[in-house]
């Protein structure tokens, strides 16, 4: 019973002591937080957001892409994916430029967003089909199919102001291909399978100059299919997506560890600001020790008050630390990288203990040589 109200008179009064310097503990509590906020988003928080990332993708996503198949080898290659095991559809692809839309001329000065001049400044990849490709949704107007009908997807409508009933006009080779827009499409991105920004009526695309593209999963045991296409059909171009996430993900894993090396410092920041908010203190706290002694106060009881302070300020600290990592994670998953967010329950945990390691660490060193002086020479230096 002695040592439970020893300890909770030291808790009472650590929290006077925080409530008192409240300008110095929130300095010490936000300076800690931003440094391990920082951590926690990339070393548990970046796991999630990898993690959702990978799930987005099913696991048997297309993981090869074959474009510039010519019309002649449409069936060859198809028969030969065939005999592999592979079907998939060859989509017609024809290149062309977004010059109109109504009679508006569009040009790049029509557009103050980067990502929209971007786009009227180069062609698009155009395609036609009578059908709804797979994974395409229909969210405004109807499908029309090649009943004479473009539709568009959703985010490039909203990027280039695109509206239902405008109508599209395309220079494609010399040739101008125009349709309204009778529908507007969500895709998911997400799926890897082969999508088009704009699908054109059948017969506006006869004649015109057009190649095929493809896209279809190879398992490992099959890669040497690739090689194996390339030799058959020389022009065309196998693209490995399973390659190239790979050495994204390693270099997005050394760019992390570079910044998770730079963030060490900005936590040692914190800890650093911490122990100088003590030190500039460590008079009035060695009068306050001493006061607390000359009442009659223990040593454990004045060590345990010092302790809880460092463990209220740490664990505020991991505390906003942890939270504002989720929301940041969220954010991104949400805004930038457009996938669900897979929520990490270690984290507030982890958060918060290491907030008071950190803390006590900062603490200790700042403030030892208050617990070692006794209480007369404390008061005797002080006055």
């Amino acid at each position: 019973m002695r040592g439970r109200a020893r300890g909770s008179v030291g808790w009472r009064f650590a929290l006077a002591v925080l409530e008192r310097r409240r300008g110095v503990t929130v300095l010490q509590t936000v300076a800690l937080a931003v440094g391990l906020m920082a951590l926690l988003l990339l070393g548990m928080t970046r796991n999630d957001l990898v993690d959702s990332w990978r799930n987005a993708t099913p696991a048997d996503a297309p993981n090869r892409f074959i474009i510039n198949i010519q019309p002649d080898q449409r069936e060859p290659l198809r028969a030969m994916l065939a005999t592999n095991g592979i079907r998939d559809l060859l989509y017609p692809m024809v290149r062309g430029r977004l010059t109109h839309i109504d009679d508006r001329p569009i040009q790049a000065s029509t557009y103050p967003d980067g990502r929209a001049r971007n786009l009227v400044e180069r062609e698009f990849n155009l395609s036609y089909t009578d059908r709804l490709p797979e994974g395409n949704e229909v969210i405004a107007g109807r499908w029309t199919g090649d009943a004479g009908g473009a539709s568009v997807e959703e985010g490039i409508a909203k990027t280039l102001h695109i509206k239902l009933g405008d109508t599209l006009r395309f220079d494609v080779a010399g040739q101008t291909v125009e349709a309204p827009v009778t529908s507007l499409r969500k895709l998911d991105w997400g799926s890897m399978r082969v999508n088009f920004f704009v699908i054109l009526p059948t017969d506006k695309m006869q004649g015109l100059p057009e190649t095929y593209i493809t896209a279809f999963h190879l398992p490992p045991a099959k890669s040497a299919l690739g090689n194996r296409l390339t030799a058959s059909f020389p022009n065309i171009t196998v693209v490995n997506t399973d390659l190239i996430l790979r050495q994204i993900q390693a270099v997005l894993d050394q760019v992390i560890a570079a910044v998770e090396f730079l963030f060490v410092f900005t936590l040692l920041a914190g800890v650093t600001v911490l122990y100088a908010a003590l030190s500039g203190a460590r008079d009035e706290r060695k009068r306050d020790a001493g006061l607390l002694k000359a009442l009659g106060a223990s040593a454990a009881t004045v060590r345990q008050t010092q302790y809880a302070e460092f463990l209220v300020v740490g664990g505020l600290a991991g505390l906003l630390a942890s939270l504002g990592a989720i929301a940041v994670g969220w954010a991104l998953s949400q805004f930038v990288f457009d996938f669900p967010y897979r929520f990490n329950v270690w984290i507030v945990p982890v958060g918060v203990v290491s907030g008071m390691l950190c803390a006590f660490a900062g603490g200790w060193l700042g403030l030892r040589e208050v617990l070692r002086q006794p209480a007369l020479a404390t008061l005797r230096d002080v006055q």
